[in-house]
């Protein structure tokens, strides 16, 4: 199928050289097989949160790209910008962008908007100011860009992802009306605090009225421009069919195309080094586990991790703990298989604890004191993982169990201090993962384990899991991949089932295990970006016959 011709795609993200979270895998796999199709037509356009002391990690910057209109640009309001390549596979065109000088004109821009499209900033708080501001100097970006290569109606489009930078696609609906617009939710706002704030959302989402429910949980900004955002764009994209439905009931309007998250296969090391990097892998995970814990660990534990954004229910992280302690009860797993549990969700964590660094190096396997936790955290006693691993007795000197639970409260870029390698480096030594969502719009994290070989558990309520079982099926002996049917009401038969999956895991003999390995990388394949782009070549299609 031919698609419409385009000058110039941007796309707006607070994750673009900034990672967050989940979004920043989407957009930094996406970018090669997007600069495949349109070379640097491709802009991507993040914030500039860096600084000397803390430069941005994969961006370099570019005497030479887009060097007449950095010359001749006149930018107002203070912002500034640099530009170069986003370092990633493909290597696009990025432009961070200066927002600071915005804040002094909110005020305006928040009557403006409210003028044109309804948007309640009166109640504002937190992050909202800053998203705003950043999204506003990303429109005036687009716009001198545009009247600098003076780009006709209908060959330009800009795409703007999450409420974050919903003020930007609305200035630039009036600034550029010629521009095509689309607009992706990858998690509603209020869907997300619904489920944050312990409210059943399944069982009643077709009861819940977004601006409603906005007033009562304090999200009435954040939803409010959300909402205008999802109405005003050319095109409305969502991830799932699963958040096509929150979005229709809590936005009010169907996305016009779902546009599922793929993989990036060049993050995945090829099959000739995939033995040795998964050795090195174990190797360091236990290695800290035997320093942390003082157990003598074998070299064919059993290793399971979680990870992905710290949202204790919504990431199914209070299911992943309790699969844990069913496990250590010892009544389904066979033989006495020590087992290892890593929960990796970045926290309010400070540095890496010393007397842990000191056993690592020394090789000591001695158990430390508090040995569930590798770096120090701000928020010991509020923090919710922390206090549900203690809770459950995973701490306890008195814990004898085959189950030890290690929680990494740190993002693992390579410089955490402890393991001091990158989460893919890791995770391709672990032997199972699961991640039992409550709330998972997409669902990255079982994704990045089945394309590294690792067999993984999710859930019913993920856009992946959804997709896992329209596509391929849901037999963990044949995909690699375990949907569980979880609902509102069903947690304990929940963590019952994912403890035997992975006690069967535990159990299978290796040619059995090596198979789950590679129908978990078959299954990737099948979701790998060469795939799914073709959804975001519709989306454009859609937004660009509008300009016609």
């Amino acid at each position: 199928m031919a698609h419409s011709p385009i000058d110039l795609i941007f796309e707006t993200s607070w994750e673009v050289c900034n990672k967050i979270g989940g979004i920043y895998t989407v957009l930094s796999t996406k970018a090669k097989s997007l600069q495949k199709l349109f070379k640097d037509k491709v802009i991507f356009i993040g914030p500039d949160v860096w600084s000397e002391e803390h430069p941005a990690p994969d961006f370099t910057e570019s005497r030479t790209l887009l060097k007449k209109w950095r010359l001749d640009a006149r930018l107002p309001e203070g912002v500034d910008v640099r530009v170069g390549r986003w370092e990633v596979p493909g290597r696009p065109i990025a432009i961070l962008v200066k927002f600071d000088g915005m804040y002094a004109s909110k005020d305006d821009a928040y009557a403006r908007m409210w003028d044109h499209f309804a948007v309640d900033s009166l109640h504002a708080y937190g992050d909202y100011d800053e998203g705003c501001a950043f999204g506003r100097a990303a429109a005036v970006v687009i716009e001198s860009l545009v009247r600098h290569f003076e780009l006709g109606r209908g060959r330009v489009v800009a795409h703007f992802d999450e409420w974050t930078t919903g003020m930007g696609l609305l200035e630039t609906k009036l600034a550029c009306p010629g521009v095509a617009t689309v607009f992706t939710t990858h998690a509603t706002s209020i869907g997300r605090s619904i489920c944050g704030n312990g409210k059943p959302l399944y069982d009643y989402l077709h009861a819940y009225d977004g601006d409603q429910m906005a007033a009562e949980l304090n999200m009435q900004s954040k939803h409010s421009l959300e909402k205008a955002a999802a109405h005003a764009a050319d095109v409305f994209t969502t991830v799932s069919d699963v958040t096509a439905a929150e979005c229709a009931q809590l936005l009010s309007r169907r996305p016009d195309v779902v546009t599922p998250n793929g993989f990036e296969p060049g993050f995945v090391p090829p099959e000739s080094r995939r033995a040795a990097r998964r050795r090195a892998a174990r190797a360091r995970l236990l290695r800290v586990a035997r320093a942390l814990t003082g157990r003598d660990l074998a070299d064919d534990t059993f290793i399971i991790g979680t990870s992905g954004r710290c949202e204790y229910r919504n990431k199914g992280l209070d299911v992943f703990l309790d699969v844990a302690a069913r496990i250590n009860g010892g009544a389904t797993l066979a033989g006495d298989r020590p087992v290892v549990a890593f929960v990796m969700v970045p926290a309010w964590a400070g540095e890496a604890r010393a007397d842990l660094c000191m056993a690592i190096d020394n090789g000591d396997c001695r158990r430390l004191p508090d040995p569930v936790l590798t770096h120090a955290l701000f928020n010991y006693n509020q923090d919710a993982v922390n206090s549900r691993i203690h809770q459950l007795g995973f701490a306890s000197a008195e814990q004898h169990g085959p189950v030890s639970v290690i929680y990494v409260p740190r993002y693992l870029n390579g410089a955490d201090g402890i393991f001091d390698m990158s989460y893919y480096d890791l995770l391709i030594g672990m032997d199972a993962t699961a991640f039992p969502s409550y709330y998972e719009p997409w669902g990255y994290t079982p994704l990045e384990s089945v394309a590294f070989g690792v067999p993984t558990v999710t859930t019913s309520l993920s856009g992946f899991g959804q997709w896992v079982r329209s596509q391929v099926g849901d037999s963990l002996q044949h995909t690699g991949v375990s949907v569980v049917d979880r609902n509102d009401s069903n947690y304990d038969a929940v963590t019952g089932t994912i403890a035997g999956e992975l006690a069967a895991l535990a159990a299978a003999a290796p040619q059995a295990r090596a198979d789950i390995s590679r129908g978990a990388l078959q299954t990737a394949a099948r979701a790998d970006w060469s795939h799914f782009i073709k959804y975001y070549l519709d989306a454009y299609d859609m937004a660009l016959a509008k300009h016609k």
